[in-house]
């Protein structure tokens, strides 16, 4: 009851306070913007999402290097909804036959994905699909909060969610909060941001497969069926195998002829569509924020570098197979002469969240990180993505 009732009405008064002493808000497109030394973003209450990321590379010219559309009206049109840069939830990638069950009871939530034999990111509705609530805005931060009923998309319980963006110098820091004020449910978050950190301008390829990835404690991956559902084995990512990026850093693109990718990201698709976990356990107690990043993703064109820490134990990776040459960049992106598009590959997702649908594989025992209710303690999401150049 305490959770539930005094936590959200706190936390609304503070944000509230500060909104209110703020004469910030949204630009001409709908984006507000929050900055600091060397990094400025953009931001909409669609999805809580990030629509532009401006660095600078090795040359000192500013780059936008996400995925995004110009405008924020534009979001709700997309028809394909690729969750540009959104927050997906209640309960981010993958539930097996839209099914779940919590203290013997069977919950059935909407499916959107696989003619309809799983549900994706929350389902036909989820959280990256609605308007959140801008609750506080100042010149290096923005909190966004959205209220999730209980039965919504079929999920029980209601959730209150906070999530915080802050810049400080070269540094972007996100904070997700949730509350499950009602009843127990599964709750997990993400950031589905797009990247590509040439912004679309190197001469020599569209495509971020010239992006070097290191995941340095991801020796195993959670292994899945063709449509990308957990099946409950782990697997080794031995060295040197496609799925190797832990023993030392490799472009994205590096095996992409190698017999062994194909299928790699489900039936018939050559790539990664992949849940890395995070293995610092071994290591003892660990300060997320000073442990070493869970990833470390770079180009070596525009000299742009992001080392990526997090509290969470599981990283997915998805190499944009499904672009097609049909979605646009935005006007602050590309080269002059080639097309204004995403091609195949063209960019890279990463998601810092837990291990996928643990909530169908109770032997990972992953209860505490999955489920949720009014007597136990607040979701919790950090994560920093730290900029820099390389030469």
């Amino acid at each position: 009851m305490w959770i539930s009732s005094v936590i959200p009405l706190l936390a609304a008064t503070a944000f509230s306070q500060s909104y209110g002493n703020s004469t910030l808000g949204p630009d001409k497109d709908g984006k507000y913007e929050i900055s600091s030394d060397g990094i400025r973003g953009l931001f909409i209450p669609y999805g809580a999402s990030i629509s532009n990321l401006f660095v600078k590379g090795k040359d000192g010219v500013e780059r936008d290097i996400v995925l995004g559309f110009d405008n924020a009206t534009f979001y709700t049109e997309d028809i394909a909804h690729n969750h540009f840069g959104g927050v997906p939830g209640r309960y981010a990638n993958r539930i097996k036959n839209s099914s779940f069950v919590i203290d013997g009871t069977e919950y059935h939530v909407l499916p959107n994905e696989n003619n309809n034999n799983d549900t994706l990111h929350g389902g036909p509705d989820g959280w990256d699909y609605r308007n959140f609530t801008v609750v506080s805005h100042t010149e290096s931060s923005i909190t966004f909060s959205i209220v999730d009923p209980d039965g919504k998309e079929g999920f029980p319980g209601e959730v209150i969610s906070y999530i915080t963006y802050t810049m400080s110098p070269n540094t972007w820091h996100l904070k997700m909060v949730a509350l499950a004020t009602t009843k127990k449910t599964p709750i997990m978050l993400s950031s589905h941001v797009y990247w590509n950190l040439d912004g679309f301008a190197n001469p020599d390829t569209p495509t971020a497969l010239n992006h070097t990835l290191h995941l340095p404690y991801s020796g195993q991956r959670i292994g899945v069926d063709g449509i990308l559902i957990p099946d409950g084995t782990i697997l080794p990512n031995q060295q040197y195998s496609v799925n190797d990026f832990w023993s030392a850093p490799k472009q994205i693109g590096a095996n992409l002829t190698a017999p062994e990718l194909h299928g790699n990201c489900g039936t018939n698709c050559t790539g990664y569509d992949t849940c890395y976990l995070v293995n610092r356990d071994q290591n003892g107690p660990f300060d997320w924020r000073n442990s070493g990043p869970v990833a470390s993703l770079s180009s070596e064109w525009s000299g742009i570098k992001i080392d990526i820490y997090s509290d969470q134990e599981a990283f997915q990776i998805y190499s944009c197979i499904g672009q097609n040459g049909s979605m646009p960049i935005k006007s602050t992106q590309g080269l002059d002469g080639r097309p204004r598009v995403v091609e195949q590959y063209g960019c890279i997702v990463m998601e810092v969240e837990d291990w996928i649908d643990a909530i169908n594989q109770p032997e990972w025992q992953r209860e505490k990180k999955n489920i949720f209710g009014p007597d136990s303690p607040a979701y919790v999401l950090e994560a920093d993505y730290v900029f820099s150049t390389t030469e």
